[in-house]
Order: structure tokens, then sequence, then C-alpha cells
């Protein structure tokens, strides 16, 4: 990341004039995350026997999912929104070091420094969840400090990207990155440089983070550093502004779980209240609103409106299943009015995080695709006997470019109607919950990523059923609509009658 003028949006006359804009401006700017990455890994099954060992359950996996953490996730996070970053932390000379700098490699926009000290393990939480229900959390951790000589290396190059980027963010997790005085010396170095530096602290020793711009400490950790009560809002103001005076800091941010956020400054006070519709999981909420925070100082909104889109930020992810991220457009789509069909249009990525909640709460998932180019009563009655089959049904509809690539290959004589109309159609009916688009020929890569439990096409597909032996693998079903009469000859007609094709997936 080139250390040059570009770093710094300059100011503008003419400010976001609500904050569904204010959102948009997220991109802006740059941000340097510091601080101790670690590696989430997640296996996902069934228990449906208790171990003849033990009197403990035996989880069937039936999937592994590996995802940066701590540190690591507020860069996910930072990324997210839009925001170019660098990122400076340490792994250990393993494979466990290895997989998670691969993850961090592969994320567009980031400048990764991720040094190697021989020796050291890399922190890997493990969880084992059936059902969503956590059953275990394994960790493996060296909470040891640095090196001397690969600290002083680390504050060398994390020194260098606080002067090419626009915002610090300094994230502990007491594993040993910024310990040692490493948090106090990039502190100075950001006041040095100019830089707005933010810290999402952890343990009771916040003198290593005095004179930081901004601390974000949750409020049972408030009430720990403090010594003082902070049940109530003025409690915590009072708390907030005896830590803000005794260090130092600019401004106290305190989370506050199910109550939202309080912004506590010199002078002024916000308490937002929390933004969640519904709450599936916490787990990264504080991560995800750092990094909005640290975006929204970027980008040269004013602290209290940074908070504020933070405050939606982590209200989106606490709705999402695992480790998630609140994108810019998740967030400017929460802001905005919307008409409720066109809600359920939504790229892959949300396709995914809302399987995986319904998947949680027990739900059979249901998947059909086709072009869709014209609904007839064909369509319909494909839908809705494939909705009576499941308990959700995603519908992936052809793109743009998936037709083009078979226009091209001359398997198709004519365009149809835009994608975005073709979808809008699909999302009026009441048996369609969720319509994502698809760019390969074919929607195998939708089917593996989403893993749903039915799968549904035309009985004119019987031998042809893409995904087919996919999803009869991992113990699904495949439901051949028969097509109707006035249907026959359309790629993806209904049904006057389903013949369900069961799989014993009993072990």
């Amino acid at each position: 990341m080139s250390n040059d003028s570009s770093a710094t949006p300059a100011p503008t006359d003419n400010p976001p004039q609500d904050l569904a804009e204010a959102a948009r401006w997220l991109g802006r700017g740059s941000v340097l995350v510091v601080g101790d990455a670690m590696l989430d890994r997640y296996y996902y099954g069934e228990v449906t026997r208790i171990s003849p060992e033990a009197p403990v359950p035996v989880l069937g996996v039936q999937r592994e999912m590996s995802v940066p953490g701590g540190a690591a996730n507020v860069l996910r996070n930072v990324t997210a929104l839009g925001v170019s970053a660098a990122f400076v932390s340490v792994v250990g000379d393993d494979a466990a070091g290895s997989d998670l700098t691969a993850l961090i490699g592969r994320q567009a926009g980031v400048e990764p420094w991720l040094l190697v000290q021989g020796g050291r393990v890399t922190t890997v939480k493990t969880r084992f969840v059936a059902r969503g229900q956590h059953l275990l959390r394994a960790d493996s951790e060296d909470p040891a400090p640095l090196h001397p000589k690969l600290g002083e290396r680390l504050l060398r190059i994390a020194c260098d990207s606080i002067a090419a980027t626009t915002v610090t963010i300094l994230s502990d997790y007491s594993k040993g990155v910024l310990g040692a005085g490493i948090a106090g010396k990039l502190i100075a170095a950001a006041r040095a440089a100019g830089r707005p530096v933010l810290v999402d602290p952890r343990g009771n020793q916040y003198e290593d983070y005095a004179g930081a711009d901004v601390i974000m400490p949750n409020r049972r950790e408030l009430a720990a550093v403090t010594g003082l009560p902070v049940d109530s809002d003025e409690e915590i103001v009072i708390a907030a502004q005896a830590l803000r005076h005794r260090l130092g800091f600019g401004a106290v941010l305190v989370t506050r779980s199910e109550h939202g956020l309080s912004l506590i400054t010199e002078t002024e006070t916000w308490h937002f209240p929390a933004e969640a519709l519904e709450v599936h999981d916490v787990a990264g909420a504080g991560d995800t609103v750092a990094a909005t925070l640290a975006a929204g100082l970027a980008a040269k909104l004013p602290l209290h409106e940074a908070a504020r889109l933070a405050n939606v930020a982590a209200g989106i992810v606490v709705g999402k299943v695992g480790t998630a991220v609140a994108r810019q457009d998740d967030i400017i789509a929460r802001l905005s009015p919307f008409d409720g069909n066109r809600a359920k249009i939504v790229t892959l990525a949300a396709a995914v995080e809302q399987a995986e909640r319904w998947r949680r709460r027990g739900w059979r998932i249901g998947f059909t695709n086709g072009r869709f180019d014209t609904l007839h009563s064909g369509h319909l009655h494909l839908l809705e006997q494939a909705r009576a089959g499941c308990d959700r049904l995603i519908v992936a509809v052809n793109s743009d470019a998936s037709i083009a690539k078979i226009v091209n290959g001359g398997r198709q004589p004519q365009r149809p109607r835009p994608q975005a109309e073709r979808a809008a159609n699909l999302a009026c009916l009441s048996s369609v919950d969720l319509v994502c688009f698809f760019d390969e020929t074919t929607p195998i890569s939708l089917i593996n990523t989403l893993h749903p439990d039915l799968l549904v096409k035309g009985s004119n597909h019987a031998a042809d059923v893409v995904g087919a032996e996919m999803v009869r693998g991992w113990g699904g079903t495949v439901l051949l609509a028969e097509l109707l009469p006035t249907a026959a000859g359309f790629g993806n007609g209904g049904s006057t009658k389903l013949n369900e094709e069961k799989v014993d997936g009993a072990n």
C-alpha cells in the first residue's frame, strides 16, 4: 500500500444527508488492522447416538468450514465494506498458520503482512455444532509475547503501514501480538502520523492503550477496568468518563449486547438501541463494530455517525450464523426502504447465510433452478408443489452472463428477459422464499454451496438432474415433477404429480 496523499480522502463540503447515504461512503479511505489472527474451524453434523466409550454425544460430521478469526475477522469485516486494508499479524510455522495465511491472502483489497515465528502455535478455535447447537469448543493457542526481534520487525512494518493508511485498528485478543509494549508504541506512531487509532481491548491492563482515539470495551470489561457499576445509562457514562480521563482516550464506545452501543466523548453522549431484527449468533459482533467504525472514520464521517453505522452492522451480523460479516450492501439495504418481495432477491453469499439460518432452525431447504423467462402455469405448479415438499424454497435463476454463455455455445436461440425482471416475477410468488443468480451454465457449484435437502426438477430431466447424485450423497431427496400438458416443451415445466425419490441416509 503506497504512502501517498490518496490514502486520506479529501474533506468534502457535501456531507451525506442521511445514514443510508453515509453507508455508501464506507468504501472510501483505507484501514490498517494489527492484532491477534486466529483460525476459526467449524465441524457441522448430526448427533444420533451416545458413545459406548463414555456418556458423550457422537457427532457425525457432515461438513467442515474454516474462516479467519480474531483480528483476521476484523479484516474480513473491513474488506466486506469495500475498504482497502493492510493487515499485520503473526502465525506459527504449522499447518494452521499456512491455512490462515492462504485464507487471508485470498481476500481482495488486502496487503497482508503475516510474520512467522518458529515454534509458535497458531491460535485455532475449533467448534463442533449439531443443528445449530454448539457441543464443544477446543482451543489451541500460545499467548506468550512475541520474540523480541520479531516484535521489532512487526513494529517497523506496522509503522510504515500506519503512514500509508487512513485509520488504524488494534485488535487485541491477548494472544501476544500486541503485548510487551507494542500496543503503546503503535498508538504513539499513529498519533505522530495524525492517524486515528481504535482499540478493541482485552484484559484489564488498559494502560497499554493510553492515548488511543477510541477504546471499545464491552459493559463487563468497562466495569472490571474501572471498578464502577454499569447497570444503567447514567452509570455507563460515569464509568466511561472516568476511564477516558484517566488514560487520555478521545472517546469510549461501549458495546452493550442486546442493549446496543453507547458512545461517550468529552462533551457528548449517544445511546444507540440494538438494531437486530433477530439474534442467532453474537460471535464476532464486536469485530464488526470495530471494522465499521474504522471504515466510517476513514470515510471522514463524524464519529457519532460512524458509530450509528457500526450499530446497524452489528444488528445484521447477530442475525447471521457463525462468525459472519456485514457487507456494505447489507447495511444500505437495512437503512433503505424496499419492497418486501424484492427483499427475497439476494446475492449468493446472502443466500448461503440465510440457508444456514433456516437449517439451524431445523427447516428443510428446497432448491430448483431455471431461466424462468416467461412464467406459465407449469412453472407455478412446479414451484407450489416444490414448496409443499420443504420448509423454505430457494430458486436459482440463470443470470444474463449464464445465458450469454449458453447462447455462445449455440444451444439457446434467443436471449430471455433481463435477470432482474425474471427474478422480480419469481419473488412475487408466495411459494418462493429466496431468489439468487448463478453465472455458470449449470447450478452444480451453487447446489454444492447451498447444500439443499430437496432438489426439484421437471420429469423431463429425470435422466440428467444436475446435482442429484450430490444431494443423494448427503442424504437429501430428489423430486421429479411430471409436466402439465400445457407446459410440455418448456425447460422448467410444472407438475401434476411429484415422485419423491427418497434416499436412505441411515448409518
